[in-house]
């Protein structure tokens, strides 16, 4: 198609997505009021708690928080439409390999970020915040707040992730030829040291549980990618040996 309707196209691809983020945002704010998914939500944290409910100080804390909430639910429900809007638009340009590896990829991604944000919910988060319940003095008094909790929550969940897509990426770069098996494999002892460091910095306060819980899935994913380039590497390797052969044919 002539570059005006590319433009054309890409804009009513952008038009239909606004409108299925919008109705899903709805749906998902109309959801959460009307069915109280906020104790859900608490629940992994309610045996902490002295009635098993959050205090907050912000008379505007409910209506935000549950803003938040309907706007990760409606993006995370929109985005199957806003994926397939985005493909049409795509799809064209890409040879049939390339849409038969994408298509897998893109559910592994998306399968790596839900189990992320599970491990942070339901184990991340838990374990954490009764550690820091455990530290008792005599001039402190525990008091979770909702801010306080789902501005947590919300920060681990995206944090875990982020860092459950790390195959992903090396997988780009590895197809990119940025990066091959061999250079992650002697990259071992620094990836263990970065990670620690960043989970120690991830996480609040002095936990060594908490940080493990975060380093060991980190390091873990970190060997998983050593694993996926090397299938990646070996697949280029023998197109470019094909393609090598055609030529000197």
């Amino acid at each position: 198609m002539p570059f005006l309707d590319h433009l054309e196209e890409l804009r009513w691809r952008i038009v239909k997505s606004l409108i299925a983020l919008f109705v899903c945002l709805g749906a998902s704010f109309w959801f959460s009021y009307s069915f109280d998914i906020l104790p859900v939500l608490v629940k992994p944290i309610a045996a902490l708690l002295p009635d098993g409910k959050l205090n907050y100080t912000n008379p505007m804390a409910p209506a935000t928080i549950l803003m938040q909430i309907s706007g990760v639910l409606g993006i995370v429900l929109a985005s199957p439409v806003i994926g397939y809007q985005l493909w049409c638009f795509l799809s064209p340009a890409l040879s049939l390999r390339e849409r038969k590896v994408i298509v897998p990829v893109l559910g592994f991604a998306a399968l790596l970020f839900l189990a992320g944000i599970a491990l942070a919910v339901f184990v991340f988060v838990p374990v954490s915040i009764e550690l820091m319940n455990n530290i008792q003095s005599s001039a402190l008094k525990p008091m979770i707040t909702a801010e306080a909790y789902f501005g947590f929550m919300f920060f681990i969940c995206l944090a875990f992730g982020a860092i459950f897509e790390m195959p992903i990426v090396v997988l780009i770069l590895t197809a990119l030829g940025l990066v091959t098996p061999a250079v992650l494999g002697k990259a071992r002892r620094w990836a263990a040291a970065i990670s620690l460091v960043a989970s120690m910095v991830v996480t609040p306060g002095d936990q060594v549980v908490g940080t493990l819980i975060l380093w060991l899935p980190i390091y873990g994913l970190y060997e998983f990618s050593i694993i996926v380039s090397w299938f990646v590497y070996r697949a280029r390797l023998k197109r470019e040996a094909a393609s090598e052969s055609i030529r000197a044919e």
